[in-house]
């Protein structure tokens, strides 16, 4: 989606963090740098059958 988290590592660190700030801001989410209810929802709208299934990204 463009948002920069330094590579998949497991790990939910501070280039992480920042990525979901980011996405939070540009979506008029709440700005805390929690995956909660409210970004996962927004994040499942954006991503679903963006992917070469309805279950995948690319």
């Amino acid at each position: 989606m463009g948002y920069r988290t330094n590579g998949l590592d497991g790990i939910f660190g501070p280039a992480t963090q920042n990525a979901v700030r980011e996405y939070q801001r540009t979506r008029g989410l709440a700005v805390d740098g929690i995956v909660g209810c409210n970004t996962w929802r927004s994040l499942q709208e954006e991503v679903v059958g963006a992917g070469a299934t309805s279950t995948t990204i690319n």
